[in-house]
């Protein structure tokens, strides 16, 4: 047998610990491998899911960097089991060899795409330990499945597509599965089986998609063809015959029957010489002979080289308990090829992900609507605890950071869920759904290109790459996703968003953003009526599209925490009446405000006979009513301060508290921090406040409408009076809490008069030079810190300083370096450096301001922020600042950890390098915005019609206002917000561009009012406030 060798690079790059740059569901997980030097060349490369994502590599690159960004582009940690294959110039399929330079194996990179496929088909798949891996596989055996390759009976087939099916939409619906059948090629003859099909997917009820790849893996292994790849060759007779291998040996077919097999023990040496390959025997004792030597002829030489290697690969990998060693070089003659298995052998993998505890990585299905939560390991005895089930992501999918990602099929068949509509003056369809009526699903089959992002899911916007020749696009997400018009639950990552689940969002997995599977009929859309056209109606319209948010929001409290915290005796029965008593009856009101703003709605488009009086073109009668009523319940809009405290005061109180609540916030319907939530419905005074005053200054005097919206403004601008203080107070105990989670080494973060300013990335100079800090500035203190490795990715506390008695000089010309300023306290000081030149005018500004306000109290505040740290630590001088290498690893561990968020404001400007104030969370509290905008991508064709979500400075995206939670999610603290150039091909009004270094998406919206609304709100998360902004927090109201 030829002895392969060992790869010269560090062992277990590949499968090392997961670390992110990035908070986007769109954005990748992992660093990628260190590269040679020199020229940069794109490569591309089609995954399973049929995404095509371009990496870039050194000319000089072994085809292990490649394969490596691939692994981290997934966050795959099992990726030994996979390879990446190609055409070569003789038309054959050839896989990458990692050892060798990638261009000198890929002649035309630019004509040439690899396709990441399964390599190495393990003869038992819960010898696969991640979900990741399993869900990979599953489409490894779909594909094989449509393409003919794995051949089996009707009764397999049909039972191997009912799991497939299963995954990608749910339980059984005679409707919904009949018409997904049409539309989808799961097998060749498929036709034939449909009703068997059909049969076996009623039998799945409740089964998730990690059961339904569990349950396909453990049918397709049973096949005789499973993993099997033919290679054509001939006896010494010239009867045609195929080869293959496998984990056992290598195997001889006759068509599609297996006739011979050859055991690894069995087989003595394996060779080729030209056309003939060569199996050499091993004797058998028992009948005394000699050495068989058995000879196949192949098409040719290349065709037995490419055999004989495959053959060297699988022999390496699940015979060998370890990677072999490389021969030694011949000193002066070569016999012989050099070639050798690189990588982890099976056992490795298997021994490494068992002793390294390896933490679940978010990830999106593409096509899946369900996702679930939990995540099980294969080894029990009952079927629930043998299968893991899908990771949930939570969209993030954080840049995922971008952790999950989606793809998208060059060509495929998707369904759309139309609403009743109104076409606006753009075509753009929209318009409520009156309460209990089911929109009607339409499945179609169409055709759309989508482009890939550049590393990633997971770049924060994967989709920005360029298209490839097949027009296949790609996406991330970090939650669920739809792709193709099919949803898809995730990891993702994302992606945009999972996938999704995240999601995860990641969560946030790639995100969706995942390519609309179908292109809109531009035509249809324009010859739809376009009435009506007043600016009074979009403004009517935002109410809406904002009310519906609104309530799911208070759903969150009212419906899913009181059922995620009922079943728990240890949740405080107080509290439990606390919250009941106050949000329920705000709940109830709500839910008969927004009926009543639909009815209105319906009946000015014109969905009834009503608009022929002409009574129903208005809102003010409708907001002065509810406004009034609203006023009824300001006793229990006052006591939610209460309720924040008070469940607070539990978590301190009890650890099972605590956690309950940070478990609930890891739900995907929970896609905020739980306490904004509750602050809820005293921002919404505000948001009615804002619409109002729009309504009053578009109506004339003389308009019928215009008293009763400014009987209505008065109204609703005493209540926001009344609640300024307690909202305002709220806001900044919220903030306070939220940071005590992202932050580890402070007690008693919340205490009385601190008040949060500003935080951001700022970099420390130390002895060790420039270092990223996050900086966190407070009313009487400044503190820093770094990514410590942690299991919920917090900062570690360095140190703080007083602000009392501290001074600030800019220190550009003492230090040489750009952006620099000193801050010296009474006991050190500390040289920083911002990124840019409008970032250190807003730190100085701010620091400047809370100087002043701390040398106007009472003095130095002898209550700093304790921590467990001693002040010989904390107050140390920067130059002597000490950092394990452990500490600064974990500064570049998973977004993606168990217990907390990973796209949290902290992250995202801990990735994106900005910052953002107290100012900045207070605008976003305005400006909050909802509604249905097309998107697509750079070189995509086709637009995506989606429900989206802005608010805490991130877009959140639906497949419809009826979603329960997103599907992934875009933080753009970070990106720009303008208008697409001529240059850009956007031949359609009302359109904005987001764009964050090479990622690009296009929105676009339906009126010119709402174009203006989306570029003001997303232009006030995307530009940090400055001395051009409110000074005060009180000047915000």
């Amino acid at each position: 047998m030829v002895e392969p060798a060992d790869r010269p690079s560090t062992a277990g790059q590949r499968l090392g610990a997961p670390e992110s740059f990035g908070v986007s569901t769109l954005e990748p997980g992992l660093r990628p491998p260190v590269q040679p030097p020199g020229r940069q060349v794109s490569i591309r490369v089609q995954m399973l899911d049929d995404t095509q994502e371009v990496f870039q590599i050194s000319q000089r690159s072994p085809g292990k960097v490649l394969f490596d960004l691939v692994c981290v582009h997934l966050n795959l940690t099992e990726g030994d089991y996979f390879g990446l294959e190609y055409q070569d110039q003789r038309k054959m399929t050839v896989w990458l060899d990692l050892l060798k330079p990638t261009l000198k194996q890929i002649r035309r990179p630019k004509n040439t795409i690899l396709r990441f496929v399964v390599k190495f088909f393990p003869p038992d798949h819960t010898q696969l330990m991640e979900e990741l891996t399993r869900y990979l596989f599953a489409l490894q055996i779909k594909r094989d499945l449509a393409c003919g390759r794995l051949i089996c009976n009707d009764t397999s087939a049909a039972l191997m597509v009912s799991h497939i099916i299963q995954s990608e939409i749910g339980d059984f619906d005679e409707t919904q599965s009949w018409q997904h059948l049409l539309h989808n090629k799961y097998l060749p003859d498929q036709d034939a089986i449909r009703d068997k099909i059909t049969d076996c997917h009623r039998k799945h009820v409740g089964q998730t998609p990690a059961e339904s790849d569990y349950q396909l893996l453990e049918i397709a292994r049973r096949l005789e063809m499973y993993g099997v790849r033919l290679h054509p060759a001939k006896d010494r007779e010239g009867t045609k015959l195929s080869l293959s291998v496998a984990h056992t040996g290598v195997l001889v077919f006759q068509g599609y029957t297996k006739i011979n097999a050859f055991n690894w023990s069995k087989i003595r040496k394996l060779s080729f010489k030209r056309k003939r390959f060569l199996i050499k025997l091993r004797a058998d004792p028992a009948q005394n002979a000699h050495h068989d030597t058995l000879e196949f002829a192949m098409a040719s030489r290349d065709c037995c080289k490419v055999f004989w290697k495959i053959c060297v690969e699988y022999h390496a990998f699940f015979r060998l308990f370890e990677e072999p060693k490389p021969k030694p070089k011949p000193i002066l003659f070569t016999r012989g090829s050099s070639f050798r298995f690189s990588g982890r052998t099976q056992k490795q993998i298997i021994d490494y992900v068992k002793d390294s505890e390896m933490k679940k990585v978010p990830f999106e299905r593409k096509h899946s609507k369900i996702l679930s939560n939990s995540s099980m390991t294969p080894q029990s005895s009952s079927f629930r605890s043998q299968v893991p089930k899908e990771s949930a992501m939570s969209v993030p999918l954080a840049d995922q950071p971008d952790s999950a990602r989606l793809g998208h099929q060059a060509e495929s068949n998707g369904s759309e869920e139309p609403l009743p509509v109104t076409a606006s003056a753009n075509g753009f369809q929209d318009t409520p759904v009156a309460p209990g009526s089911d929109p009607i699903q339409s499945r179609q089959n169409h055709h759309g290109t989508r482009s890939a992002p550049d590393q990633q899911l997971l770049n924060p916007g994967s989709p920005a790459s360029e298209d490839s020749p097949l027009g296949s696009p790609h996406v991330v997400v970090n939650g669920n996703g739809s792709v193709n018009g099919q949803e898809m639950g995730g990891t993702a990552v994302l992606g945009l968003g999972q996938s999704p689940e995240g999601r995860q969002l990641s969560p946030l997995t790639s995100p969706l953003l995942t390519e609309a599977g179908y292109v809109r009929n531009e035509d249809e859309d324009e010859a739809r009526r376009k009435f009506p056209t007043d600016k009074a109606y979009f403004i009517a319209k935002e109410l809406l599209t904002t009310e519906r948010t609104y309530l799911k929001d208070l759903q969150v409290i009212t419906e899913s925490f009181q059922s995620f915290v009922g079943k728990d005796e240890a949740f405080p029965d107080s509290v439990k009446k606390l919250i009941s008593t106050n949000y329920d009856p705000v709940h109830k009101f709500h839910q008969g405000f927004l009926k009543e703003v639909e009815q209105r709605l319906a009946q000015w488009e014109g969905r009834s006979n009503a608009h022929i009086k002409g009574d129903y073109q208005r809102i003010g009668d409708v907001l002065l009513k509810n406004i009034q009523g609203l006023r009824q319940l300001t006793i229990h809009l006052q006591k939610h301060s209460e309720c924040l405290v008070e469940l607070e005061r539990a978590c301190r109180s009890s650890r099972k508290v605590e956690t309950l609540c940070r478990d609930f916030e890891q739900q995907r319907v929970c896609y905020l921090p739980f306490n904004v939530f509750l602050l809820r419905p005293l921002h919404r005074l505000l948001h009615y406040k804002l619409i109002l005053e729009r309504l009053c200054k578009h109506y004339p005097p003389t308009h019928d409408d215009f008293r009763d919206c400014r009987a209505a403004l008065a109204d609703i601008s005493e209540m926001v009076l009344q609640l300024q203080g307690t909202m305002m107070k709220m806001e900044n105990f919220q903030k306070l809490l939220e940071l005590k989670k992202d932050l580890t080494g402070l007690d008693n973060l919340a205490i009385p008069g601190r008040e949060f300013i500003r935080l951001g990335c700022l970099s420390k100079l130390s002895g060790k030079g420039l270092q990223q800090r996050m900086f966190f500035l407070f009313s009487d203190s400044l503190v820093y810190t770094s990514r410590g490795m942690t299991p919920s990715n917090q900062f570690k506390v360095h140190g703080q300083l007083p602000l009392y008695g501290m001074t600030i000089r800019e220190s550009e010309e003492e230090w040489g370096v750009p952006y620099s300023f000193t801050l010296f306290g009474q006991r050190h000081s500390v040289v920083v450096a911002a990124s840019c030149a409008s970032e250190m005018e807003r730190w100085v500004e701010d620091i400047r301001m809370a100087i002043d306000l701390a040398e106007q109290s009472s003095g130095l505040n002898t209550d700093l922020l304790s921590t467990g740290l001693s002040d010989n630590k904390l107050l140390e001088d920067s130059g002597a600042e000490q950092e394990s290498e452990e500490e600064l690893c974990g500064s570049r561990s998973s977004l993606e950890r168990q217990g907390h968020r990973g796209n949290t404001t902290v992250h995202v400007c801990w990735h994106r390098n900005t910052s953002v104030s107290m100012v900045d969370f207070s605008v976003a509290v305005e400006n909050q915005l909802s509604g249905n905008l097309l998107r697509k991508f750079k070189n995509s064709n086709g637009w995506q019609k989606l429900w989206v979500v802005f608010t805490n400075f991130s877009l959140f995206f639906y497949k419809s206002h009826q979603d329960d939670y997103p599907l992934a999610s875009l933080p753009l603290l970070g990106y720009s917000v303008t208008v697409p150039s001529e240059s850009e091909n956007i031949h359609k009004d009302y359109v904005f561009k987001l764009h964050f270094k090479s990622h690009v998406y296009y929105f676009r919206s339906e009126s010119e009012y709402t174009f203006e609304r989306w570029m003001e709100v997303i232009r006030s998360a995307t530009c940090s406030s400055s001395h051009s902004l409110p000074s005060t927090r009180k000047d915000l109201y």
